[in-house]
């Protein structure tokens, strides 16, 4: 699932989840919201999308959720999608760190260290660019986590999944400090770290817990060693 694909325009190798809680990596699980099938829904306080499917079922997937992952609350579509697409940082972001991102102002070329990964969709409301994104990622460890900045990543191999799957006018769901949405028999290991309960215990019983603010700043261009171009964060 997570192996290499070598027939892609960059060949994409495989992807290291050994730093990456098992529930965050792409499984068909029980669903149980009132959103039709089809629907992509963003759960960004527990770091799960789902693409709702028929019978009560769900493909879930985890994300990393970056700053302006946050600002977003609504219903969207997905207006347009992009195999290995360019990235471009945003006037905001070359204004904060010039020296970090100014290099990019006229955008970056697709590729393994583009911060856009291999494919993204652009979320619109109505004709209306949204800014928000999902999208692949360079660096495959951020997922599951609160990051420094971007919108939703998945692991590269997901959002090619993902893509492969959705159609252009998909309706996007993007919910905001959600109660969990587990299965009743699964408790995240990082809740029950912080609430002291069994990980065993039904999800109900620690759906009052807040999920703790687990956050993790990319590590810059310059801290990437060796011949190989670092990879960009957003």
């Amino acid at each position: 699932m997570y192996g290499p694909i070598p027939d892609e325009s960059f060949p994409l190798p495989a992807t290291d989840i050994s730093r990456v809680e098992p529930r965050f990596l792409r499984q068909q699980v029980d669903y149980h919201r009132s959103e039709m099938p089809g629907t992509i829904v963003i759960d960004t306080a527990n770091r799960f999308l789902y693409l709702v499917q028929e019978g009560g079922k769900a493909m879930r997937y985890g994300i990393g959720v970056g700053k302006a992952g946050l600002e977003f609350e609504g219903t969207a579509r997905v207006a347009r999608k992009a195999q290995w697409p360019r990235w471009t940082p945003t006037p905001g972001m070359i204004a904060r760190e010039p020296a970090r991102y100014g290099q990019y102002a006229g955008g970056m070329e697709p590729g393994l260290t583009n911060p856009l990964g291999a494919r993204a969709l652009y979320l619109f409301q109505g004709n209306r660019d949204t800014l928000y994104r999902i999208h692949g990622t360079s660096e495959p460890w951020s997922i599951g986590l609160a990051v420094s900045s971007g919108c939703i990543r998945l692991f590269n191999q997901d959002i090619i999944d993902l893509y492969n799957r959705v159609a252009l006018d998909t309706v996007v769901v993007v919910l905001q400090d959600e109660p969990l949405m587990y299965p009743q028999k699964e408790v995240p290991q990082w809740v029950a770290r912080q609430i002291g309960v069994d990980p065993q215990q039904p999800a109900a019983q620690a759906a009052t817990a807040a999920p703790p603010s687990t956050t993790s700043a990319y590590p810059s261009p310059d801290a990437a060693a060796g011949p190989r171009r670092p990879a960009v964060s957003i």
